[in-house]
């Protein structure tokens, strides 16, 4: 009947509509990066002695199945971060621990057994302790037939106020090893004695718990954890669609893998610029599988290449003497 076909003609309209709307939700063909897109180098331990990442475990010596490289430069000592800014990064990421007498090292390990001569957890020790280790003892591309980074001169175990010093320019991303509020707090006593560092913090991340505390200590700072990029994925992949940023992606960092960023609406541009206009910024790792142990990057020119063209956000990456000089080979 002509009401039939009218109903039928309004209720398709209506489904297309609704379609369309979804897809252009989803889709980023109509939005066009903004003109001032750029990649941005986020650098992973800095320069540092690649390894191997085969059956890698989280207990697993890395410094016991180092890669040949052709450099010398050890991660998170002060040469490595130089290194790393030179090579064109924007944010070098670290590690703290509080040491006995009231200072915040910088190393990767929660014990020095791996790397050093030394033995016992970094927060077992006193700084004049940790700053007598010889760095590259443990370091070995033989399986252990010979150790050619022992008795280097990398310069002390630095400390963060030292770090801070040294790259007045520099910008960091701290991660904290563990739920201690004691290193979180001595991480915000020294921010408020020099307050002029505040802003060399670009982010701070740890376990859900630790990144809790420390949004309540200081507010001002960016924190997360994988309990915030959960709550924001989830919430994001529910409601994206609709064009709604859920609060928990506001004012936050997404360190998304590769391969499984495409599956969130309006990927990459949409996104993006959805994620930016709440304070949120993009970084991109390398693409995961399941089991897969630490953080992979954006390590390799071919994985470089499938960064979206016109991304603007940060990159992942362990192999940042790689990348950067690629990106800005590549710059207009």
């Amino acid at each position: 009947s002509p009401m039939g076909r009218r109903l039928r003609i309004v209720v398709g309209t209506a489904i297309t509509a609704g379609l369309l709307c979804c897809v252009g939700a989803h889709s980023s063909w109509p939005v066009r990066p903004p003109t001032d897109a750029r990649v941005r180098v986020l650098a992973h331990r800095g320069v540092h002695q690649p390894f191997d990442r085969t059956d890698l475990g989280r207990d697993t010596c890395t410094a016991a199945r180092s890669l040949p490289a052709d450099h010398t430069l050890l991660e998170n000592t002060l040469p490595s971060m130089a290194a790393a800014f030179a090579a064109g990064a924007e944010v070098v990421e670290l590690d703290v621990h509080p040491t006995t007498d009231g200072r915040l090292a910088v190393f990767h390990d929660w014990t020095v057994d791996c790397r050093t001569d030394g033995e016992g957890p970094i927060r077992d020790h006193t700084m004049d302790e940790l700053r007598a280790l010889d760095l590259g003892h443990g370091y070995t591309w033989d399986g252990g037939v010979t150790f050619p980074l022992r008795g280097r001169d990398f310069g002390p175990m630095p400390t963060l106020d030292e770090v801070f010093e040294a790259a007045p320019q520099g910008r960091f991303l701290l991660n904290t090893k563990s739920d201690d509020r004691r290193e979180l707090a001595m991480l915000h006593d020294l921010l408020a004695v020099h307050p002029e560092w505040s802003d060399r913090v670009w982010g701070l991340y740890g376990s859900p718990a630790s990144m809790d505390h420390a949004a309540a200590l200081w507010p001002e700072q960016r924190v997360f954890s994988k309990a915030t990029l959960k709550a924001c994925l989830v919430d994001y992949l529910v409601w994206g669609w609709s064009g709604a940023v859920p609060d928990a992606c506001h004012d936050t960092t997404l360190t998304l893998p590769i391969n499984l960023a495409p599956l969130l609406w309006g990927w990459p541009h949409r996104f993006v610029g959805r994620m930016a206009a709440v304070g949120t910024d993009v970084v991109l790792l390398g693409p995961v599988s399941p089991g897969d142990v630490g953080s992979t990057g954006i390590d390799t020119l071919a994985q470089l290449a499938d960064v979206p063209t016109g991304f603007d956000g940060y990159v992942w990456t362990n192999r940042v003497e790689r990348i950067g000089p690629a990106l800005q080979e590549d710059a207009p």
